[in-house]
């Protein structure tokens, strides 16, 4: 069963919105980036294609490609999908924690991970939120990270 671990960080913006796992939070600054700069499915993706052995987002979805640019990064997530199933394998498993000291996730945590089930057509997904005590470019709410695992199966 292979296994893939994705990692990802963007600068907290003002005059963006914040997307995180597809879900438009309420909040006065978004995350900077060529795409959306949704940073817990940009983690989830990487983990997904290191589990697949096909390379990274930055190698299929370049932030020096204009088609890019605003792209919604759930759409990004469907075409990983289609790829990892075209390469004869399924989603098992996804398991993120996004760090962020704020705003307070927990309440859009559930329409996250619906989001991400049904873009992928699976229903294993874990997602935690959790803050980083005031250390880092996290703690003094510079940037937001995400880190997610994921495990995928020989399609049948």
């Amino acid at each position: 069963m292979p296994v893939g671990v994705g990692y990802d960080v963007h600068r907290l913006v003002k005059g963006r919105p914040l997307v995180l796992g597809g879900v438009e939070i309420p909040f006065p600054r978004g995350l900077q980036g060529h795409s959306d700069a949704d940073v817990l499915i940009h983690a989830i993706m990487d983990a997904l294609l290191g589990a697949a052995a096909l390379g990274d987002i930055g190698q299929l979805f370049p932030d020096s490609d204009p088609h890019y640019q605003g792209a919604s990064s759930l759409g990004l997530l469907q075409q990983v999908g289609q790829m990892i199933d075209s390469h004869g394998w399924r989603v098992d498993n996804i398991d993120a924690t996004v760090v962020a000291e704020e705003p307070r996730l927990a309440s859009y945590i559930p329409q996250m991970k619906a989001k991400i089930a049904q873009t992928l057509g699976m229903s294993r997904v874990g997602i935690k939120a959790t803050t980083s005590e005031g250390l880092g470019f996290v703690g003094r709410g510079e940037g937001i990270a995400a880190l997610a695992v994921a495990s995928l199966e020989r399609s049948k």
